[in-house]
C-alpha cells in the first residue's frame, strides 16, 4: 500500500457476550457484598495502603497482598463526570460515574452516583461537588458483582 492510496474504515459492531472467572481476589470481594454487604480492600504490607478494589499485589511496591480490610460504606468524592447521552451497560442519561474514595481505604473505587436530579446541568454543578460525602445505597436482591452497590447517593448532612 502506498501513501497515496485511501485507506478504508469500515463500521462494525461486535456484541461479544462472554463469561470469566472473577479470580480469587474479586471473588472474595463479590462475595462480602452479596452476602455481608461489606466492602473489603486489601493492605500493601510494605506502604500499608488500602488498596480497592483488592488486587493481589500492589502496583507502587509490587509486593504481594495477603491481608484483607474492611473499609466503610461512605466515603469522599474524589472525581466525577455527568454523561448525558447513552452508554452501553450504563443506566439511561443523565448519569453521573464517580471515583470514591471510601473511609478506610487509600484508593478509589468507580462507580454511580444516585439520589441527585441530573437533568439540569447547570444545576447538577452545584448539587455535585469533590469533596462531598457519600454513602452506598444497596440492591435488594444481590448477585455477586459491583452491581449489588446499586449506586453511591450523597449523605445527608
Amino acid at each position: 500500500m502506498t501513501q497515496e492510496e485511501e485507506v478504508l474504515i469500515v463500521p462494525a459492531n461486535w456484541n461479544l457476550p462472554f463469561r470469566h472467572t472473577a479470580g480469587r481476589f474479586a471473588s472474595r470481594f463479590f462475595r462480602e457484598l452479596r452476602d455481608n454487604q461489606r466492602i473489603y480492600g486489601v493492605r500493601c504490607p510494605q506502604c500499608r495502603r488500602v488498596l480497592l478494589p483488592p488486587r493481589p499485589f500492589c502496583e507502587r511496591c509490587f509486593a504481594a497482598i495477603d491481608e484483607w480490610v474492611e473499609v466503610g460504606s461512605q466515603g469522599i468524592l474524589e472525581a466525577f463526570t455527568i454523561c448525558y447521552v447513552p452508554f452501553l451497560g450504563l443506566p439511561q442519561p443523565p448519569v453521573a460515574m464517580i471515583m470514591v474514595k471510601l473511609d478506610g481505604a487509600d484508593t478509589s473505587l468507580q462507580h454511580i452516583l444516585g439520589g441527585v436530579d441530573l437533568s439540569d446541568p447547570a444545576k447538577a454543578k452545584e448539587l455535585v461537588q469533590i469533596g462531598m460525602r457519600v454513602e452506598a445505597v444497596w440492591r435488594d436482591e444481590r448477585r455477586g458483582e459491583i452491581g449489588d452497590i446499586q449506586h453511591f447517593r450523597p449523605v445527608a448532612g
